[in-house]
């Protein structure tokens, strides 16, 4: 860090401590109504919702967003690039989402996703890993979308890492639509590059904006697992293509 960057640097600090006193507040306030609103998914979609529409101005994001989603419960595959990839797809769309069994140790958000849905994968263990397939398959089926990264970590590079064709394969043989989606950010400076978490929310959010695209594709749906993979593959890299400057 230099004497010139330190100005930016607070600036990050500052959101991150405003984003954590809020998500704090909202989930009081949740918690303390439960008794009279209940804790039903449609509420807890609601309160992430509400707490996106905040937090997305806050920490400066511009979201080019396209596309909708389907009207019937499906599994969303979405390239990884970004620490802020979640907050972007969770405006637009109800969902669980698949994530590091790492979030679950950060103070405070970790709740806030366990309350407002979230569904955690030790990706190194297999058993893990099975066992999120079928939580996935069941989530789906009892009438909620679920959301995954199937690259299985952020992917630094131009290109997206191959994606793991695992609930692919678990959502083609069970008939459940897979729509993928595709994010690509304008600036390199945010994406996610072989540091740390901490190391990253500094370096995207000690900037005034994050530009970003934001598309949900179509459903695919009579394929193979391994073909659902490839062609979600193929449409992801044809979206972010020309996106991010050169």
């Amino acid at each position: 860090m230099t004497l010139l960057s330190l100005p930016r640097y607070i600036l990050a600090f500052v959101r991150g401590l405003l984003a954590f006193t809020s998500i704090l507040l909202f989930l009081i306030v949740y918690t303390i109504t439960i008794p009279i609103f209940g804790n039903s998914d449609t509420r807890k979609f609601k309160l992430r919702r509400a707490w996106l529409k905040f937090g997305i101005p806050l920490f400066g994001m511009r979201i080019e967003h396209r596309g909708t989603p389907i009207g019937v419960p499906a599994l969303y595959v979405c390239n990884h690039r970004s620490l802020s990839d979640p907050m972007a797809t969770c405006l637009y769309l109800d969902a669980y989402v698949i994530a590091k069994a790492e979030v679950g140790n950060i103070p405070i958000l970790s709740k806030g996703a366990e309350l407002t849905g979230i569904i955690y994968v030790k990706r190194e263990n297999k058993d893990s890993r099975n066992a999120v397939r079928e939580k996935t398959i069941e989530t789906i089926q009892s009438g909620k979308n679920v959301l995954v990264y199937p690259e299985g970590t952020v992917s630094g590079n131009e290109k997206i890492l191959p994606y793991r064709f695992g609930t692919f394969i678990e959502a083609a043989k069970h008939g459940i639509p897979i729509v993928p989606i595709a994010i690509e950010y304008r600036r390199k400076k945010n994406i996610w590059i072989k540091i740390g978490l901490i190391a990253h929310f500094f370096k995207q959010f000690s900037y005034w904006r994050t530009d970003m695209l934001h598309v949900i594709g179509k459903p695919i749906t009579g394929v193979s697992g391994e073909e659902a993979a490839k062609i979600a593959e193929e449409w992801t890299l044809s979206v972010m293509k020309d996106y991010l400057e050169k």
